[in-house]
């Protein structure tokens, strides 16, 4: 076998998920960001994600039925089912964040009922914010209580936050400060580490907890405008 091939097989079978990332990222990097560099990481990031999701079929079934019973209820709805069917989409080309983990976990599932309430009945009810808060919340200390914190589990929640706040907000809050606060505090960070991680071909450290309170903070302010509101 080749060393192109070794190394190949080393990136899709490397149960360290930062580190595999790390090295597409590198070599989008080096390659100055042309057309073919960014092409390459973007086929090589499918690949192996799709390689890790295979690995892991009981985690890809769990996630399949779990989606499956909110696409039901999403019927008929918008976003509904498309919301629903991005967020399958999404979480299998994750599943290798899982890591040496081959089943989602129930705080897993928290997370992800989460990400789609905006395509569930719930997302129409004045109290939509503040059971988010309360599945992130029960999610997070189950996660802590029972030892099952994964990366998966970590930017699956992350992205749970950024889309159901700033769904709920551009489509419910009439304020535009607080819709701009709302982009500043889910949309930015999230492209800001995207932009950070490309430029130096490596993934940043999470924010610490301090960073979060205004994101936490806005939460509430947006969840309780929400339910008061006539």
């Amino acid at each position: 076998m080749c060393a192109e091939a070794k190394n190949m097989k080393s990136l899709l079978d490397r149960a360290d998920s930062r580190a595999a990332t790390n090295a597409l990222l590198a070599e989008v990097r080096g390659g100055t960001f042309r057309p073919a560099a960014v092409g390459r990481f973007l086929g090589l990031a499918v690949r192996r994600s799709l390689h890790q999701a295979v690995r892991r079929p009981r985690a890809l079934a769990e996630l399949t039925v779990l989606h499956g019973a909110l696409y039901t209820p999403a019927s008929g709805r918008r976003p509904g089912r498309r919301w629903v069917a991005v967020s399958w989409a999404l979480a299998v080309l994750h599943l290798g964040l899982l890591e040496h983990r081959t089943r989602l976990t129930l705080p897993d599932a928290l997370t992800l009922v989460r990400a789609n309430l905006p395509a569930l009945p719930v997302g129409d009810h004045r109290a939509c914010g503040v059971v988010a808060i309360g599945l992130d919340v029960a999610d997070g200390r189950l996660a802590r209580h029972q030892g099952t914190e994964t990366p998966f589990g970590a930017y699956a929640d992350t992205f749970a936050d950024a889309a159901f706040w700033m769904w709920l907000t551009l489509r419910h809050e009439p304020d535009r400060a607080v819709r701009a606060a709302a982009v500043a505090v889910w949309a930015l960070p999230v492209v800001a580490v995207t932009g950070l991680a490309l430029c130096r071909g490596a993934v940043p450290e999470r924010p610490r907890p301090v960073l979060l309170r205004p994101a936490a903070a806005l939460q509430i302010v947006v969840a309780l405008r929400r339910l008061t509101r006539r």
